[in-house]
């Protein structure tokens, strides 16, 4: 296998998972009836999906066989999830645990918690959030307010963090707490990831509507939430370092740059059968997708770093800074290629969505400003 063979992932064990995730989409979708959703890993909430899926094997994959998972590589779970979003799968439920929670529960959390979670995550049937901004500290995570104070037994939790997706319907957050007082010489000092049950006393969330009305994104205020000894994620102090471990899953997958696959797929059929496109849409499609396919190579050589334990952070913010921008850039190029197609709802319904969402995909996951900071500080340049 030469080294561009492994950036297509086209290994024969890949090949073989990946044919087998089609076809359960192919079969699901046709028994349940859900639709190709753009951004569905954010807006496709869909529990029993989730458990579907976790019943046939197809969620825990890095997860050791003996808490539940298939005990496999990152590689193999990057192609299931490209394989969902790309078909535009409801996979809002389970991603945020499948892919940051089960990671730093490997690597940092204890036995206990280990037991006590990942079979959950396997089946489908966990749901996780992640509690890191506030409304004082968007992607300056190092300004975060929220506090962790000692006391008998564990920690009082105080503060609140914002924009917190999925946090009404997680069984469980992850939250980042200043655990020590700020050292203005080393701001990334003194944090730590506590385990909070959403059903926590001192648990307070406030939805934050989208100006369409649906409700993704939330308001979490921890009012002397109790949290045990037991529930905190590693070691104490060393939550900047777990949580830049764990931003490395989030800001290099494939969801950075497959939220609008579903609408480019639906339109480029749109435009074959209507008579074929021109010159210049074939050259813009053609462009668009050469951009796509450098992309998935470049996010596929992170899957590699991470399967490798290597620090990938620097890489992982270029994904997500360059994916996020071809993003939203296609949903600019779909909308002015398909304006002669508006009687197709399901290319309007997508085309709808995209545009609503548009905003939000450079902001997620770290602003693209603050990330082009994260990889110019690698290169040495700042």
């Amino acid at each position: 296998m030469t080294r561009f063979g492994e950036l297509c992932a086209i290994e024969p064990g890949l090949a073989e998972l990946r044919a087998s995730v089609r076809e359960f989409l192919r079969n699901d979708r046709e028994e349940f009836g859900w639709q190709p959703s753009v951004d569905s890993w954010l807006r496709g909430w869909d529990g029993a999906f989730s458990a579907r899926l976790g019943d046939a094997g197809l969620l825990g994959l890095t997860i050791p066989e003996r808490y539940g998972g298939r005990g496999l590589g990152h590689l193999h779970r990057y192609v299931v999830t490209e394989e969902l979003l790309a078909h535009g799968a409801p996979v809002a439920a389970h991603l945020a645990a499948d892919r940051q929670l089960a990671p730093g529960l490997l690597t940092f959390g204890s036995e206990e918690q280990r037991q006590r979670l990942l079979p959950g995550i396997a089946r489908g049937r966990l749901y996780s959030a992640i509690g890191m901004s506030e409304p004082g500290a968007g992607s300056d995570l190092a300004a975060a307010q929220t506090k962790a104070t000692r006391t008998g037994g564990g920690w009082i939790l105080r503060g609140t963090k914002v924009w917190t997706s999925g946090a009404h319907l997680a069984h469980w957050m992850v939250v980042l707490a200043r655990s020590s007082p700020l050292d203005t010489e080393r701001r990334h000092a003194g944090f730590s990831q506590l385990l909070v049950p959403r059903v926590a006393a001192g648990v307070s969330i406030s939805p934050i509507a989208l100006i369409s009305g649906e409700h993704h994104f939330n308001e979490v205020t921890f009012d002397d939430v109790f949290v045990p000894d037991a529930d905190v994620l590693g070691e104490v102090g060393n939550g900047w370092h777990q949580v830049t471990a764990e931003l490395s899953f989030e800001r290099s997958g494939p969801e950075r740059i497959l939220s609008t696959m579903p609408l480019i797929d639906a339109a480029v059929r749109g435009l074959a059968s209507s008579g074929g496109p021109d010159g210049r849409t074939t050259g813009e499609i053609g462009e668009l997708v050469a951009r796509l396919i450098s992309l998935r190579q470049l996010s596929i050589s992170v899957a590699h770093e991470l399967a490798d334990g290597d620090d990938a952070a620097n890489r992982a913010a270029l994904v997500k800074d360059l994916g996020t921008t071809f993003e939203q850039d296609s949903v600019d190029l779909i909308a002015d290629l398909t304006g002669e197609l508006d009687e197709d709802p399901a290319i309007r319904d997508l085309l709808d969505t995209a545009w609503l969402h548009k905003p939000l995909f450079t902001l997620r996951g770290g602003t693209n400003e603050v990330l082009r900071g994260v990889v110019a500080r690698g290169m040495g340049l700042r």
